[in-house]
């Protein structure tokens, strides 16, 4: 007895919407995509950031006693910092570093001011005169002993701006009244308490000592 094997027939092509055409659909087009053909346009790239780089140091001069000095600094970098730090012009003391209480004070164009609050870069093309200017080539201004005879200093720290908030109260006003002095050295102050010596001391300066 013989078999034979029945041919085999292919299904017949499904009609409409089925879930096997539409899985091998779906399967074509992922492939579609996944090969880059059906990819979205490019989107242009937003612009970088700018570059925002910190300045560096840059090299400065400053009028300091009559003199041309170079100096690099940073432009955040203060009068005071400049001094101290950089040129080692030591006189000029740091002490609130808030611009209150004097210590740091120079004269900036014939002004008294704050060293701790005056910028580096601010100060180019000013004359700037600092507490080393008064012992300068031998000669000493009058405010020196001035302040030695009349005991104006204790701790020493308040001391140089002392003086030079004097300095810049005596070359406006070279022949004051004890309250005008009183008045006009009222932007320093001294831990040590030392306001009448140093009152008495700006006395004696007035007109190179010959108010006493």
């Amino acid at each position: 007895m013989s078999s034979k094997k029945e041919p085999e027939v292919n299904p017949a092509p499904e009609k409409g919407f089925s879930r096997r055409g539409f899985l091998r659909g779906a399967g074509v087009t992922s492939g579609v995509i996944g090969a880059g053909i059906l990819e979205q346009p490019e989107v242009a790239e937003a612009a970088p950031p700018p570059d925002i780089t910190p300045a560096g140091e840059t090299s400065i001069t400053l009028n300091i006693n009559g003199k041309a000095t170079k100096v690099t600094v940073e432009p955040r970098t203060t009068l005071l910092d400049a001094l101290r730090d950089r040129l080692q012009m030591t006189g000029a003391k740091r002490v609130c570093d808030r611009g209150t209480c004097g210590a740091c004070t120079v004269l900036v164009n014939g002004k008294v001011s704050y060293g701790c609050t005056v910028l580096a870069i601010d100060a180019v093309g000013k004359q700037i005169t600092t507490i080393e200017s008064l012992t300068a080539g031998g000669k000493v201004h009058p405010l020196v002993p001035a302040f030695v005879s009349q005991d104006g200093l204790q701790c020493g720290y308040c001391t140089p701006g002392m003086v030079m908030a004097a300095k810049g109260f005596l070359d406006r006003n070279p022949n004051p009244t004890y309250e005008q002095v009183k008045a006009g050295m009222g932007g320093n102050l001294c831990r040590c308490g030392t306001y009448v010596g140093i009152r008495k001391a700006v006395m004696e300066a007035a007109k190179g000592g010959r108010n006493a």
